[in-house]
């Protein structure tokens, strides 16, 4: 893994997780849309991201306090942690 600094939360992932469906469960729930999807990598749970309107990753990553999301985007190899700001390629 790539970092782009020091990070604990992003080197304590030792396996990522990945979406086990292609939508935002929150923007289901209320019938809205999203850009990208990001997959939280302490519970699993696959929610749209910043670039879209309900921004429901970020917001699951401050409730829950789960720090770091993979990106679900075909081709991207990423994961980042929101409290650190940090980024890691895999």
């Amino acid at each position: 893994m790539t970092t782009n600094g020091s990070c604990a939360h992003l080197t304590a992932i030792s396996s990522v997780r990945h979406a086990k469906r292609r939508e935002c469960a929150e923007c289901v729930k209320i019938h809205a849309s999203w850009v990208h999807l990001r997959t939280c990598q302490e519970c699993g749970a696959t929610l749209c991201c910043d670039s879209s309107p309900n921004k429901h990753a970020s917001k699951h990553a401050r409730a829950s306090g789960h720090p770091v999301v993979s990106s679900e985007e075909p081709g991207e190899r990423w994961l980042y942690c929101y409290p650190d700001d940090g980024y890691a390629e895999y």
